[in-house]
Parts: structure tokens; sequence; C-alpha cells
């Protein structure tokens, strides 16, 4: 049996919660019924609050989150909490302007500009409490890879003492990862910190990522309940498995990432106190053996998950 115990292994992903809109479902009826900033943010609080008295320890935002940064920062400022981790992100700029129906809700740039606009952004709001800064969503085609000066503005914020990482998305997550590591500057790697998609669904990336964890980077893990289809319409094969544990999906596919060793933290992405209660039962679920079998028949093609995941609806 599988321990999976830690409190320390959790972290609190913003993303639903700094916004009107998001594609996470099973969000809209535990939002306010009023999506307003103010009530956003008041709801954010709570559920803040809920995850520092449970114990978690990390939160994690970016700039394309709305509000996120914005709530987080007040929100540190009014409770007066230390020894919180903050990551962010950068890459992806919010342009909806605090509407749910729009065509457009954020727009990707990897460039030194946009690096330079969104860093001072985050300083501005979270000052330094930014412990880890992420390239949102690094794809091996990113410019990135071959933008001599990006990299080069990437390794003074390094050297600077922010410690550099980047979230992949997509089908080609392992390439992207193994690219990155790669990447060397002043003779010393750019990156320490990958956060990627890994879930019951969706585990192509998990060699790379074993890898990168022996090899000493941090690893957390985003997307842990393919953006709430695992808790919402579970599969009948972990729903089975989840009765025999006597628990909800939800929690039994995160304590299916739970027992990946290389999982350093994996976040979480509740829309309320009520379903960060329910993610965060899956402390107390030991899989064994039968179970990570039967699990990981629930693999999909890479491509068709992430054209599933693309299709999803900002709502």
């Amino acid at each position: 049996m599988i321990s999976t115990s830690r409190p320390d292994r959790f972290g609190l992903g913003l993303a639903a919660l700094g916004r009107p809109a998001y594609i996470n479902v099973g969000r809209t009826d535990a939002l306010p019924a009023h999506r307003t900033a103010e009530a956003m943010r008041e709801h954010t609080g709570r559920v803040l609050d809920a995850a520092y008295e449970r114990g978690i320890r990390w939160v994690d935002a970016a700039r394309s989150y709305g509000s996120a940064e914005e709530f987080l920062a007040g929100w540190l400022g009014e409770r007066g909490h230390q020894g919180i981790t903050v990551s962010s992100k950068w890459g992806y700029a919010y342009v909806a302007e605090w509407r749910i129906e729009t065509e457009v809700h954020e727009v990707k740039e990897h460039s030194v500009e946009r690096l330079r606009e969104q860093w001072k952004q985050s300083r501005d709001l979270l000052g330094d409490r930014v412990d880890l800064y992420q390239v949102h969503s690094l794809t091996p085609e990113s410019p990135l890879f071959d933008d001599l000066a990006l990299q080069h503005e990437l390794a003074r914020l390094r050297d600077s003492g922010v410690r550099l990482g980047f979230s992949t998305s997509g089908a080609a997550q392992a390439q992207a990862i193994e690219q990155a590591w790669e990447l060397e500057i002043g003779g010393k790697q750019l990156f320490s910190a990958v956060q990627s998609t890994w879930n019951s669904l969706e585990p192509s990336a998990g060699r790379a990522l074993t890898e990168v964890h022996h090899g000493g980077w941090q690893v957390l893990v985003k997307e842990s309940l393919a953006n709430g289809r695992l808790a919402v319409n579970p599969p009948e094969l972990l729903a089975r498995v989840a009765a025999r544990h006597g628990a909800t999906p939800d929690a039994v596919a995160l304590a299916h990432v739970l027992a990946q060793p290389w999982a350093d933290v994996v976040l979480v992405g509740p829309a309320d106190v009520a379903q960060l209660d329910s993610n965060l039962a899956a402390a107390s679920v030991g899989l064994d053996a039968t179970d990570l079998g039967e699990l990981a028949a629930l693999t999909r093609d890479p491509a068709t998950y992430w054209g599933e995941r693309s299709a999803l609806p900002w709502h």
C-alpha cells in the first residue's frame, strides 16, 4: 500500500479562482452567483484560508489567471502569513477584461518584452514573495529555444536569486522537457523546476519527469483531475476503484498522482472549499499494485486527450 499522507506535497492552483471564466468542469455552481471582481476576491480568500488551515503552503498563480496575483497579494498582506511558497508564470496575457463570454481570454507571447512587462507586474503586486517564476506553457516550438536575448534575460533573473521553471502543455510535453533540460546559460541550467500535466488519462510526460526529478529538478503536477473531468464525469474504471476504497473519484485520481515518487508538488485547483476538502481526501487513500495497474488502463492517446481539452468551453 502506497502512503500519500504528506500535506506538504499539495499546492493550491488559482486558475479556477482568479477570473470569472475558465475551462474546468464542475466549477460554475461552486462560484458566487454573481462573479464580480469583489465577489471573486472574497471567494478566493475563503479558499486560501481553508487551504492554509489544512496545511497547504504552496500557491500557484499566473499573469493570465485574471486577478489571481492581485487576490493572492491582498490575502498575503491581510493575513501576514510567512512560510508560503509562491509560484507564478509569465507568457500569457489575460485579455478578457472580466467577461465570461468572449472569443479570446488569453494571448500567448514568449518574448523579452513580455517577460520584462509581466515580471514587473508580478513584482509590483507580490514584491519578493515570488519564489518560482515559470514560462507559461513551453512547447517544443516556443521561440524561447532560439531566442538568445530572451534566454539571457531569463538568466539575469535567475542570477538575481529568482528560481526559474516552466509549465508544459500539449501532446509533446516530454519533448519540451527534454529540450529545456539542455538549456544552459553561463555554465548553469536555465531552469530548475517544471510544472506539467500528468493524470490518469494523460501520463505521457512521466518518463521525462522521472528523469529531471532524479537530475535535481523540482516537479509540480498540474491538471491532475483533467480540468475536473475525472471528478465530475469519471470513467467507469476510476469510479469502480473509488467505490472499492469508499472514496470519491477525485480523491482516487489525486492519489494516483501522489503515488508517483517524482511528483514533488501536486497542485489542486478547487473552485470552493468543499472541492478542496474532497481533493485533499486523497491523502488518506492508499493505492496498491492492483489499483495502480487498473488505473494505468485509463491512459488515453495524448493527441486525443489534448484535442478534447482544447475543445472544453470557457464558462
